[in-house]
């Protein structure tokens, strides 16, 4: 295909995520489904115009003055891929399967508007409503903050040190432009490339399927570091959903001591099996009827609570939910972070740590949420972590955003991560 039919296919694409308000993946792989001519590299190029647009809806609107699928589609092109009006009207002008042309309103605002004048939360590309909510953890860097998360996303790998180490791995992959991460310790990065390039499929290298690294960003990574399982503890992962963070924790305790991996949805849950027998764990017990846990309450050094939340530090990765996002969404996961809070607790030992996780960057599911249940759970107090990233990572690292009670915020800006928080709350003896 040429540049004109995958712009069209993009298009189409982004057409059906408005009109059936359905994920950019299913849409994705639909379209791909009814064009079986349309290669590998012409889905990956579909693929990339569509994520752009999408991160960056909101200000390719206004530049624009049209929020179309058409006007969005352009404004990619020229904003992001290095296209002019001029080169792309050469480039569609003998295409009969080029989209419609620019209108001569869509030139005259694309060319006269400046997106310094537009409003700062589409010149951060977020929902108006969250923008308090941003202020509020980022200060003044707000603004960065938000536009850090319209950036597309680099692909991140974990090398698995029960089969082989960072430096194996990268080596394994070297053709694939990989480089070991700048801050988590075992962590691979591939860059995100630009304009229609697409990322390598790790997944089917040789390596992968021997089971010397996971595909898993550097920011989940780096919560998991932050856990520090010792090699005699037993650990509960309560939200394991696919098992990531158990995999990592049970690589860092080299094989030892117990991590139980349980999740309330046991859909999430099942990728998990062939995951810790692809990279050779021992050390993890899977559950999925909390019902397994009741011997458990009271005895567990760490509980690693990941919880439900509304992903707005995934944005990057995931632009298609920033703008399904709504109040009554937050508030349903702000009530499910409480209970799933509550009950993790109960299985931390005196003197045990429970540690908080979210890929969210609102204070209303983060800070908030473990200062009320500190106040609640008088047995429980927050501690600080800021330490121990320089312990862990070293002092020449990226540093987070670190709250005045320690805890701390992961951001594409601040450690070019996805965006995370962690808080450890150490349990009275």
């Amino acid at each position: 295909m040429r540049l004109g039919g995958r712009v069209a296919g993009a298009i189409e694409v982004l057409a059906d995520i408005e009109e059936r308000k359905r994920p950019v993946a299913d849409a994705l792989k639909d379209w791909g489904l009814a064009h079986r001519f349309a290669g590998s590299g012409d889905r990956a190029a579909i693929g990339n115009i569509v994520y752009d647009a999408l991160r960056m809806r909101l200000s390719h609107a206004w530049l624009m003055d049209d929020e179309s699928p058409v006007a969005l589609a352009y404004s990619v092109l020229l904003r992001q891929w290095g296209f002019t009006t001029e080169t792309l009207a050469a480039e569609f002008a003998d295409d009969k399967f080029a989209p419609p042309a620019l209108t001569d309103a869509h030139i005259a605002a694309f060319s006269s508007r400046n997106l310094s004048d537009a409003p700062l939360h589409v010149q951060g590309d977020i929902p108006d409503w969250v923008q308090p909510s941003f202020e509020t953890n980022f200060g003044e860097n707000w603004l960065s903050e938000a536009k850090a998360l319209a950036d597309r996303p680099t692909l991140d790998l974990r090398a698995n040190t029960l089969k082989a180490n960072r430096d194996k791995v990268v080596k394994a992959l070297e053709r694939s432009g990989a480089k070991a991460a700048a801050i988590a310790r075992n962590g691979i990065r591939i860059a995100a490339g630009e304009g229609a390039s697409r990322l390598p499929n790790v997944t089917a290298e040789l390596s992968f399927q021997k089971g010397w690294f996971e595909v898993q960003d550097e920011g989940s990574q780096i919560v998991a570091d932050l856990v520090q399982p010792g090699e005699h503890d037993q650990v509960l992962d309560y939200c394991a959903g696919g098992g990531g963070k158990t995999l990592a924790m049970s690589a860092a305790m080299h094989n030892k001591g117990q991590v139980h991996a349980y999740d309330a949805d046991r859909k999430r849950l099942a990728p998990i099996i062939e995951r810790l027998r692809r990279a050779g764990t021992r050390n993890v017990q899977v559950h999925d009827d909390p019902r397994q846990l009741d011997a458990l309450k009271d005895k567990l050094d760490a509980v690693l609570v990941d919880a439900p939340c509304t992903g707005t530090g995934t944005w990057r990765r995931r632009p298609d939910t920033k703008w399904r996002l709504t109040q009554k969404n937050l508030d349903e996961r702000i009530s499910q972070q409480q209970d799933a809070l509550g009950e993790a607790a109960k299985f931390v030992k005196p003197g045990g740590a429970l540690l908080y996780v979210t890929c969210s960057v609102l204070p209303e599911e983060n800070d908030r949420q473990v200062e009320r249940f500190c106040t609640e759970n008088p047995a429980f107090a927050i501690t600080s972590v800021a330490d121990d990233w320089t312990k862990i990572f070293g002092a020449q690292a990226p540093r987070p955003r670190v709250a005045a009670a320690g805890t701390i915020t992961l951001s594409p800006a601040s450690t070019d991560t996805d965006g995370f928080f962690f808080c450890r709350m150490q349990r009275k003896v």
